[in-house]
């Protein structure tokens, strides 16, 4: 084993290749979320145009209502059951991944359900979970929690919040947090 390893080095060195970018190349990063009102998908956009990272949203089977009263009035009952949405999303390679993004809006505190419903159909254990949200006013709530509660054996890292759409800075304030996650692209 100690052979392949010294080889695999010497053909690093030899090809030129940053021992860097074979890191990089082994921690492929995925940014998942999941939007209703477009702030969440906002900051997912802004996200992969700034790591290039693979994109995808969860998007249920029978969406949330397009009318903003009963979406509230559909998201609550699904709160109050503790329901898990089907979703139309599902990631084959998941266990290619070594990071993940996840984005959402903070509904009542809270993951919304279908977000609740990705978390449980795959195994995050030893992958690094990176939240970011969107939210009224609420912050982060208790979403965290609720991420580390479901996936107990990920390693959940700083959360982003951002109010509604985010403002004029918002690129500024995502760029900051990928930093201190190193994820930005050079």
């Amino acid at each position: 084993m100690k052979r392949v390893i010294s080889l695999l080095a010497v053909v690093i060195v030899l090809c030129g290749i940053s021992t860097d970018a074979v890191a990089q190349q082994s921690r492929k990063t995925l940014i998942v979320y999941f939007s209703e009102s477009g702030n969440t998908q906002g900051m997912a956009n802004i996200i992969h145009e700034l790591i290039g990272a693979d994109i995808v949203e969860i998007e249920m089977q029978h969406p949330y209502s397009d009318n903003y009263s009963a979406l509230l009035d559909e998201a609550e009952r699904d709160l109050i059951a503790n329901a898990r949405p089907a979703l139309r999303t599902h990631i084959d390679n998941m266990d290619e991944y070594t990071t993940v993004l996840l984005g959402y809006p903070n509904w009542y505190a809270l993951l919304p359900m279908p977000v609740y419903t990705f978390l449980e159909s795959y195994d995050f254990s030893g992958k690094r979970i990176i939240p970011f949200c969107s939210h009224g006013n609420g912050m982060l709530g208790e979403s965290v929690a609720n991420i580390c509660k479901s996936c107990p054996d990920a390693d959940v890292r700083e959360a982003l919040s951002v109010t509604y759409s985010g403002g004029s800075s918002l690129r500024s304030e995502i760029r900051t947090w990928l930093s201190k996650h190193e994820l930005l692209k050079e």
